[in-house]
C-alpha cells in the first residue's frame, strides 16, 4: 500500500504542474478584450500576446527535455515551474502591452520546461507494464486543463478582474513544488552531454516557421512576412539535419526518424492538431458572432466537445495494450472527423444549440481516444532514456500543427467569404459560407491521418514483471502501442 500511495503522489506531482499549464493555453482567450482595453491594445498587439507565449513555448520543447536530461528531470521541471510563475506574476502586474507579451514570453520558457517533462516523468514513476494507463491519466488531466481555460478565463475575468487569470497560478505553483520534490524521484537521461549548437538551431527553426505561419490570417501566404521566415527555417532546418548527424551527442537523435512508429504517430499528432484547433478557432467565434452567445456561455457550450478528453483519455489508456494504440488512434481520428463533417454539415446562422451538441461530444471523444494512444506510441518507440527527447519533439509537432491548422483554415474561409460577400452582404451568412468550408478541409485531413494511422506497426508485448526505474531494453517499452 505505501508504495501504490509514493507512486499515486509521484503521478499527481508530476500531473499538477502540467495541469496549469495546460489551462493557460486557452485561458488566456476570453479575457483579451478586457486586457485591450485596460492596456490599450492594438488588434495587432492583442495577437501577440497570445503568439509571443506560443512562439516561446514551441521553440524551447526540445531544449527544455534536453536540460532535463542534463541535469536532472525533476530539478528542470521545478525550475520551468518557477519561470512560468515568475512569467504569471509579471503579466499581472504589467503596466502596458510591451510587459505583458514580454512576461508570456517568460511563462512560454517556463512552459517549455514543463510539459515535455511531465509526460517522462509520469511514465518512470510506474512499472512499464502500468505506463499505457499512466499516460492515459496524464492526458486526461491534460484535456481537463485544455478544457477548463476558456472556462476559467471567463469566470474570473467577469467576476474579478483580467488580472486574476495570472495571479490565480501562484497558489497553484505553491502547492505544487514541494509536493514534486517531496513525491518525484530525480533522474537524469543517459546522454548527459549538451548540445547547444543543436538547441540554437531547433529553436530558431520552430520559432521562425510559427512566426510564419502566424501572419498568414494577416500578411497572406505570398507576403514577405511570411516568406521570408519560412525560407529561413528551411534554410535552417537543413543546416540542424546536417549538425545532428555529426553531433556526438544530438539534441535529437535522427535515428528516431527511421522508426515507422515514431514518424506516422508525429504525422497522425500534426494532422490531429491541424484539424482541431483550426476548426475550435472558428468555432468559438461562430458560437459568438453567429448564434449571439457571449464569451463565458460560448465558453460553457464548447464543454461536450473539450470536456470529453479528460474522460475518454484514461478510459483510452487502460485499453491501449488490449486494443492497440495505432487502432484507437484511427478510431478516434475518425470519430474527431465525423464530429466536424456533422458541425459542417448542419452549420447556420439560426441552429439551435442542442442539435450541436451531439456533434461536439463526438469530436471530444474522437479526440480523447488520440491522446494517450498516440504519446503512448511516441514513448514505446525510443529507449525508455530517451522520453524526454520523444515527448519534446512531439509536443513541437503538435504545436506546428495547430498554428498550421489555423492558418491554412483562415485562408480558405477567406477565400469563401469573399465569394459570399460579393453578393448582397450579410456578415453572418458570409461568416457561416467561409466557416463551413474550412471545417471541410479539417475533415479531409483528420480523416487521411485515420487511414494514415492504421499503417503504424503494433510492437510486441511487454515483460509485465519490470519495476519502475528499471531501464528495459527497447523491445520491452515498445509495447506501449499494444
Amino acid at each position: 500500500m505505501a508504495r501504490r500511495q509514493r507512486t499515486a503522489l509521484a503521478l499527481l506531482g508530476a500531473s499538477f504542474p502540467m495541469f496549469m499549464v495546460s489551462l493557460n493555453n486557452l485561458l488566456v482567450t476570453n479575457a483579451l478584450p478586457e486586457i485591450a482595453k485596460s492596456l490599450t491594445i492594438s488588434v495587432g498587439g492583442l495577437q501577440w500576446v497570445v503568439n509571443s507565449y506560443i512562439l516561446a513555448f514551441a521553440g524551447l520543447l526540445l531544449t527544455g527535455a534536453t536540460l532535463g536530461d542534463r541535469y536532472g528531470r525533476r530539478r528542470a521541471f521545478v525550475a520551468g515551474i518557477v519561470l512560468f510563475s515568475l512569467g504569471s506574476v509579471g503579466c499581472a502586474l504589467a503596466a502596458s502591452g510591451t510587459v505583458l507579451v514580454a512576461a508570456r514570453v517568460l511563462q512560454g520558457v517556463g512552459a517549455a520546461a514543463v510539459q515535455p517533462l511531465s509526460l517522462t516523468l509520469v511514465v518512470g514513476a510506474v512499472p512499464a507494464a502500468r505506463r499505457s494507463a499512466a499516460v492515459g491519466l496524464w492526458g486526461g488531466v491534460n484535456g481537463l486543463g485544455v478544457a477548463l481555460g476558456p472556462l476559467v478565463g471567463g469566470l474570473v475575468t467577469q467576476g474579478l478582474a483580467w488580472q486574476w487569470i495570472f495571479w490565480i497560478n501562484i497558489p497553484v505553483a505553491l502547492v505544487a513544488i514541494p509536493l514534486v520534490l517531496v513525491s518525484v524521484r530525480e533522474s537524469t537521461g543517459e546522454d548527459r552531454g549538451l548540445d547547444l549548437p543543436g538547441m540554437v538551431l531547433v529553436a530558431a527553426v520552430v520559432t521562425l516557421a510559427v512566426w510564419g505561419i502566424v501572419q498568414v490570417a494577416t500578411a497572406g501566404w505570398g507576403s514577405s512576412a511570411v516568406l521570408v521566415p519560412l525560407g529561413a527555417a528551411a534554410l535552417l532546418l537543413v543546416a540542424f539535419v546536417r549538425w545532428e548527424r555529426r553531433a556526438s551527442v544530438p539534441l535529437l537523435p535522427l535515428r528516431f526518424y527511421r522508426e515507422p512508429a515514431f514518424v506516422l504517430s508525429n504525422i497522425v499528432s500534426l494532422a490531429m492538431y491541424f484539424g482541431v484547433f483550426g476548426s475550435i478557432f472558428f468555432l468559438a467565434q461562430y458560437m459568438q458572432d453567429s448564434l449571439g452567445f457571449s464569451p463565458l456561455q460560448a465558453g460553457v457550450r464548447t464543454l461536450p466537445w473539450t470536456a470529453m478528453p479528460m474522460l475518454v483519455a484514461p478510459v483510452a489508456g487502460l485499453l491501449i495494450d488490449r486494443v492497440g494504440g495505432h487502432r484507437l488512434m484511427a478510431m478516434g481520428l475518425a470519430l474527431q472527423g465525423a464530429g466536424l463533417a456533422w458541425i459542417a454539415s448542419i452549420a447556420s446562422v439560426d441552429l439551435s444549440y442542442p442539435r450541436l451538441v451531439p456533434a461536439l461530444a463526438v469530436s471530444g471523444i474522437g479526440m480523447g481516444l488520440v491522446f494517450a494512444p498516440t504519446m503512448a506510441v511516441v514513448l514505446g518507440a525510443v529507449r525508455p532514456h530517451e522520453h524526454g527527447k520523444a515527448s519534446g519533439a512531439n509536443n513541437t509537432v503538435r504545436e506546428i500543427g495547430g498554428a498550421l491548422g489555423i492558418a491554412v483554415l483562415t485562408t480558405v474561409f477567406q477565400a469563401r467569404f469573399t465569394v459570399v460577400h460579393a453578393f448582397p452582404f450579410d456578415s453572418a451568412r458570409a461568416f457561416v459560407h467561409g466557416m463551413t468550408s474550412a471545417i471541410w478541409v479539417g475533415v479531409a485531413v483528420v480523416e487521411g491521418a485515420a487511414v494514415l494511422s492504421l499503417f503504424i506497426p503494433s510492437p510486441a508485448r511487454p515483460d509485465a514483471g519490470t519495476q519502475t526505474g528499471q531501464e528495459e531494453p527497447q523491445q520491452a517499452v515498445a509495447p506501449l502501442a499494444g
